[in-house]
């Protein structure tokens, strides 16, 4: 038995409150040990694609295994998931490129000398941040794929076991690339991960704990709520609105230390936590309804990605410009989503 609800009630702290702060502290710790695991061997797009997701889409697992074990609604699953996709390939990379601009591929400054030795030295210093774009790209395929493949599965109007055993066979083989990079990047480094590396993984774990409990006691607390905005009908949107908020503190720190590859593939890497991984798992437990809105965020998601795989093959990054329009998109998004 858990025993973390019991010491706040003790101390006159179980309030759903006090339950959001738990939730927010956990979540900040967990990512907090990312810059130590920067350190121990990941680093750039794999730092972003495989471990960045893994710790703050942790959330949204241990929301899709609580949904599972009560009563409810299933369908809030994949609102959840749309709500914590769409907010990260729109607002959470629109917001940064607004402030201080995503440039994966910075503006080259023109050499002093025409010379072949320094063009070629100008071309080496520039291929860390063509590898992190051409990772980019495939993750941002990989957005497209999962979401045409969750669309095409979900036609029929939910998602039964065999589709939740595609999506999440989907996961494990994309992810087993980014293991892939991740080893071959450290055995001709010479990098070993020590011991350092597995006590965060213990810390990640015990972090876990706190984000269970913060978790199930607002969900058990809003599935009681009938009336006013923090009710069941909404728990799908609040939900994922309170689990993007680590995703946020990510985007909006690493833009402003100017690591745009980061904050790319944390965005992106997160949404495939939830889709395919989360919804899939869920899928296995228990059918999953479509919800209404599905059809209009698995749109807006590819679409997104195709307008992110544009801007970075042609300006390097994204815009400011272009990242008002993604703002704009999120607005439709929110609008359409309460309207239906």
């Amino acid at each position: 038995m858990n025993p973390i609800p019991g010491w706040f009630s003790l101390f006159g702290l179980d309030h759903p409150a006090t339950y959001a702060v738990l939730f927010l502290a956990t979540s900040f710790f967990i990512l907090w040990r990312l810059e130590a695991i920067m350190d121990r061997g990941f680093e750039g797009t794999a730092l972003g694609t495989l471990v960045m997701p893994l710790c703050s889409g942790l959330g949204n697992l241990l929301f899709v295994f609580i949904v599972a074990r009560s009563d409810t609604p299933a369908q809030e699953v994949m609102t959840n998931a749309l709500v914590n996709n769409v907010t990260n390939l729109t607002l959470l990379l629109g917001l940064p490129a607004i402030f201080w601009g995503l440039a994966v591929m910075p503006a080259a400054t023109p050499a002093k000398s025409p010379r072949r030795g320094r063009a070629k030295a100008g071309a080496d210093g520039d291929m860390p941040q063509r590898i992190n774009r051409l990772a980019l790209f495939l993750t941002l395929i990989a957005v497209v794929f999962f979401s045409g493949i969750t669309w095409a599965l979900g036609s029929d109007g939910d998602l039964d076991f065999s589709d939740g055993l595609v999506l999440v066979g989907l996961f494990v083989f994309w992810q087993s690339f980014q293991v892939y990079d991740v080893l071959k990047h450290n055995v001709r480094k010479r990098i070993s991960l020590g011991v350092g590396f597995w006590l965060d993984v213990l810390l990640v774990l015990l972090g876990a704990v706190g984000l269970f409990t913060s978790i199930d006691e607002l969900v058990t607390w809003m599935t009681r709520q009938e009336t006013g905005f923090f009710r069941v009908d909404n728990l799908g949107w609040l939900t994922g609105w309170l689990m993007v908020l680590p995703n946020a503190l990510l985007a909006f720190f690493y833009a402003a230390r100017k690591r745009a590859e980061v904050v790319y593939s944390s965005q992106i890497g997160d949404g495939h936590i939830c889709i395919p991984l989360g919804i899939g798992l869920f899928a296995i437990m228990k059918p999953l309804p479509i919800p209404p809105q599905t059809d209009m965020g698995l749109t807006l998601l590819m679409a997104g990605a195709g307008l992110h795989l544009l801007c970075l093959l042609f300006t390097g990054g994204l815009p400011r410009v272009m990242g008002w329009v993604l703002v704009a998109g999120y607005a439709v998004f929110v609008f359409t989503g309460w309207a239906g």
